[in-house]
């Protein structure tokens, strides 16, 4: 734990500790990219248009945003909310995969389960950046590469395992590691020696400005809605312009997750050479020139390269913006409110890069959002606001 720098010795005693944020925050990713490797089993099995499957994103996507802004400042108690709710949810949702149950359950258990993972997501990203506050983007990067991680192995066990073991019993094995964890961290709580009282204590006395609070809340939904355009139209561009087959093209989306779990070790690294905002808005320069590229190839190859690319720049991005809010040492909650407009971008941009697409009949076209999400973050970053002198 010696990258945590200034953390105090009760701080590093605090529930929960270091290896089990690392830990939840590997299944945190393999629940946000749940979904989408199993779509065309639950599409085959349910006889489900395509409407009604995103009915069933729809429902991760509320109950994640609802788990990210009901957090507040007693974090280790809403860990373990959000571990139990993702237990439940998950199991309701392995539950709704047995004959006599179906598609309601489904909506129920991921709506649930989704509110799990956006409660875990955001206590365990405010956790490490108000615990670890010399090199906190250093701390952030770390623990989002565990999240890729998991986000990279759901792609890779759904090939692996759903054509060998039934998906019910998958999920709910899934849901079972979420209960291990609620076991550890009760465990951890009883000999937790009231660290994070103390840390709690101290962050109450500070409060965001409404300009910081606007300011960030911008940031972060422009970057959900500029990752979730790459990595949620990648596949479709690349069988559509790379005049390749669906099954070489859904890889574009596992080499984009592989660039973007390198990056974040990569960012790991470097944010203990440089400041949050230089690597910030190095990453945002790289992202911009990428995606334009993205739109004027064609090629297959180049594709996949530019997919593992936009990865490795796309990686720093929220650590070192995270970690920027969290040098304001805001309050647990408006943290969590924050960074749901990261799931509210997610579902805005691309949703209108899909209609632009249609509109102008042109991928490539709709292309310039994501180009223009970064550009546009990359102006903010310029023009923060800043402190008023004190009276």
């Amino acid at each position: 734990m010696s990258h945590s720098g200034s953390a105090t010795h009760d701080e590093v005693e605090a529930a929960p500790s270091l290896p089990l944020m690392h830990a939840v925050f590997v299944l945190a990713g393999l629940g946000t990219m749940l979904l989408g490797p199993i779509l065309p089993l639950l599409a085959a099995k349910w006889h489900l248009q395509d409407s009604q499957l995103g009915l069933l994103l729809l429902a991760q996507f509320c109950g994640a945003t609802l788990g990210g802004v009901t957090v507040s400042s007693k974090l280790a108690r809403d860990l373990q909310v959000g571990l139990d709710a993702a237990a439940v949810g998950f199991s309701a949702f392995a539950f709704a995969l047995t004959p006599s149950t179906g598609f309601g359950w489904a909506c129920a258990g991921l709506l649930i389960g989704g509110f799990g993972v956006g409660r875990v997501i955001a206590t365990v990203n405010i956790i490490g950046g108000s615990r670890y506050a010399a090199h906190r983007g250093a701390a952030l990067a770390r623990l989002n590469f565990t999240w890729s991680v998991g986000a990279l192995l759901s792609p890779l066990l759904a090939a692996w395992l759903a054509p060998r073991i039934a998906l019910q019993k998958l999920i709910g094995a899934y849901a079972a590691l979420f209960v291990l964890c609620v076991i550890v961290l009760i465990l951890q709580s009883m000999n937790s020696r009231g660290a994070e009282s103390s840390m709690q204590s101290a962050s109450a006395e500070h409060t965001l400005a409404p300009r910081f609070f606007l300011y960030f809340s911008a940031l972060l939904f422009i970057y959900g809605g500029l990752e979730t355009c790459l990595n949620g139209w990648l596949t479709t561009y690349a069988l559509r312009y790379g005049k390749t087959s669906l099954v070489l093209s859904e890889y574009t989306m596992v080499l984009l997750l592989s660039g973007l779990t390198a990056g974040r070790a990569l960012a790991a690294w470097l944010l203990l050479k440089m400041r949050d905002v230089t690597l910030q808005r190095i990453a945002l320069v790289l992202s911009a020139a990428l995606a334009a590229a993205l739109a004027l190839n064609h090629r297959a190859s180049l594709i996949a390269a530019l997919a593992v690319l936009l990865g490795i720049a796309l990686a720093p991005i929220f650590p070192a913006t995270f970690a920027l809010l969290m040098a304001h040492r805001p309050p647990a909650r408006t943290a969590g409110i924050v960074l749901a407009a990261s799931g509210l971008g997610a579902a805005a941009l691309p949703s209108l890069m899909g209609v632009v697409s249609t509109r102008a009949g042109s991928l490539e076209i709709a292309l310039a959002i994501p180009v223009a999400a970064a550009v546009t973050m990359l102006l903010l970053s310029a023009i923060p606001p800043t402190e008023k002198p004190a009276q």
